[in-house]
């Protein structure tokens, strides 16, 4: 019985460390039953004993059953932790803590449990009470422990937004690594002595990828793409066959190439925007304005789209493979791999994903998941988020490659998506409208940039049924590090403002300066006078030249302001600057499954 059992807890492990959670709670269910079926014959024998041998025996079995009781409550924890699956688990972590007490392992548990819950400071309190010297050391046990302690440090900093703080702990968590491969001879020139006197489950002790995962996306964040891809392409010779992953990639290759100034990431409108320089003097003065289109300004010069550089047609690539890796929405019982990252026993998550409450997934649906190593495994709605995701980056790079077909292909993709957010389908007409524009289409870019068409602006992922906040008596959950992006439109008010601003500028190309007066005065109605972006400052200009009016259009330049006579009233509600008319917008990376964007 104790061999057996031995194996069933070494398949346990295995099904943990290749992502497969179900399996693994289907084991752990028999073995629940075997334990109880031994309880019982060992207490119906102990009337019977007399032999102190037996006694002896008995208080053996009594002891390997209450070691194996403690040990399937932390497979349990780990399995539901993998799955997201909070309801579920929040009952095995008291019963882990009851058997296990205060030691490591249930204490790493339980912060990551807190973590998953949005508890940030309860979960750093758990962490920096465990006793990490009593553990024993990655040759025993095949986990570097004091890695995991840094690494999840690194995590619940990431969710705070503290992100420099979190990187901070991702290098501290690399170094114990290295330290770690280091006394198990790992580099070691013969191959064949390299594993010397080492157990196996040693060699499972190197995190150095996972690791490489998190620090991408946390330098990603912290605005230091290139760095961001270096470490990803070191991940993604690893987990190639994660989606969510080369999502990444192609953000880290976006944000290199994206450029523009401060205030203009920001946001702010600013004369720099409008104006360029100033040539001349006197009466041969001359303002040259700047030029707000960075649309195929930048080309890799006789090289392959293939070599993994930070340039906008790699970031192509990467969003096709990642297109390509996500299952096939149209499938009614698609055969989904599960997956998630697990350090065992402390249960560390990629930073990266989502962070938000699950509830214990008694549906058939909800028990359904897709592989994405090393990060946590992807739910139906996960899938269908990142799914979007994709699509609006995908759209993006098109446009600014010039390959305006592929771009409205994507656009019109991202719409025909049932479980898209508002923020998409905002996001997916604007760039079907510049694709249509490009195409000379611009009727039907006018029929994408009705302002009807923006109902809901949000940022959020779109909950599943399934979602739920947490219990009465509990402690309300700490909001999370994750910003609305500044230039990104905070009400659906500021939002249709900025559709009347790009409507105001298809109208122009049509010759109907009219219709465009009329939209760009509607929408600067909609904004405070001071957060009217450049663009529509310059739409003004145009339509006074186009007018004949000459000094006024001077004078919206001097001022860097439409005039005070066109504008009749101002909405408290937009407190933000509206994006710019007709330029490919940026993706700003979220902890979330799917990447808000933003108008350069």
């Amino acid at each position: 019985e104790k061999f057996a059992q031995a194996v069933c807890f070494l398949l346990v492990d295995l099904y943990l460390l290749t992502f497969q959670p179900e399996k693994a709670l289907h084991l752990l269910a028999l073995l629940d039953k075997i334990s109880a079926q031994g309880n019982n014959k060992n207490g119906k024998g102990e009337n019977n004993s007399s032999n102190k041998e037996a006694a002896n025996q008995r208080l053996e079995f009594t002891a390997m059953l209450e070691a194996a009781k403690s040990k399937i409550h932390q497979y349990k924890v780990r399995a539901y932790i993998q799955m997201k699956s909070s309801k579920a688990c929040k009952r095995e972590i008291k019963s882990v803590m009851n058997t296990a007490g205060n030691s490591a392992p249930s204490l790493f548990l339980k912060s990551n449990f807190e973590y998953l819950r949005g508890n940030y400071r309860k979960a750093v309190k758990l962490l920096n009470s465990s006793n990490i010297a009593e553990h024993p050391g990655p040759i025993k046990t095949g986990e570097c422990v004091r890695c995991m302690f840094w690494n999840n440090l690194g995590c619940i900093h990431f969710a705070m937004g503290k992100h420099n703080l979190g990187i901070f702990y991702f290098k501290k968590a690399l170094q114990e690594n290295d330290h770690t491969c280091a006394q198990l001879g790992d580099g070691s020139s013969e191959q064949s002595k390299r594993f010397t006197g080492v157990p196996m489950c040693a060699l499972l002790a190197n995190k150095r990828y996972e690791l490489l995962y998190n620090c991408g996306i946390q330098l990603l964040h912290i605005g230091r793409p290139l760095a961001a891809f270096e470490c990803l392409m070191e991940a993604v010779q690893v987990y190639h066959s994660n989606p969510r992953l080369w999502l990444r990639l192609a953000e880290c290759c976006i944000s290199a190439n994206k450029g523009g100034s401060e205030q203009e990431s920001k946001g702010l409108p600013c004369k720099k925007g409008i104006v360029q320089s100033v040539i001349g003097q006197g009466y041969h003065r001359k303002i040259v304005l700047a030029s707000q289109s960075s649309q195929n300004t930048a080309y890799s010069d006789g090289q392959s789209a293939a070599i993994p550089v930070a340039s906008l047609e790699f970031a192509a690539i990467c969003l096709r493979n990642a297109l390509l890796l996500l299952p096939e929405h149209q499938q009614q019982e698609p055969k989904p791999e599960n997956g998630s990252k697990s350090s065992s026993q402390s249960g560390s998550t990629e930073s990266g994903s989502e962070n938000s409450d699950v509830c214990s997934g008694k549906s058939l649906e909800a028990d359904k998941f897709f592989s994405a190593a090393p990060s946590s495994p992807l739910r139906k709605q996960e899938v269908e988020n990142l799914r979007c995701s994709i699509l609006a980056c995908s759209a993006y790079v098109a446009l600014a490659l010039g390959d305006n077909l592929m771009a409205l292909n994507h656009a019109e993709k991202l719409l025909h998506q049932t479980k898209a957010s508002g923020s998409f389908k905002f996001l997916g007409h604007l760039y079907a409208a510049e694709a249509l524009i490009s195409l000379d289409k611009i009727s039907d870019a006018i029929a994408h940039l009705n302002p009807e068409n923006v109902n809901d602006v949000s940022v959020g992922v779109v909950p599943s049924e399934q979602d739920q906040g947490p219990d009465k008596g509990e402690d309300p959950v700490e909001p999370s590090g994750k910003k609305t992006p500044l230039c990104y439109p905070s009400s659906v008010t500021s939002a249709r403002a900025m559709m009347l601003f790009n409507l105001g500028s298809a109208y122009c190309l049509r010759s109907e300066y009219d219709k465009a007066r009329k939209c760009l005065h509607q929408a600067a109605s909609m904004m405070n006078t001071k957060e009217i972006p450049p663009e529509a400052i310059l739409l003004g200009v145009y339509l006074e030249l186009q007018n004949g009016n000459t000094q006024l259009a001077l004078q919206i330049i001097k001022r860097n302001q439409l005039l005070p006579s066109t504008i009749h009233m101002i909405s408290p509600d937009s407190r933000k600057t509206a994006p710019p008319s007709f330029h490919p917008i940026q993706p700003i990376q979220m902890p979330s499954s799917f990447t808000q964007v933003q108008r350069k």
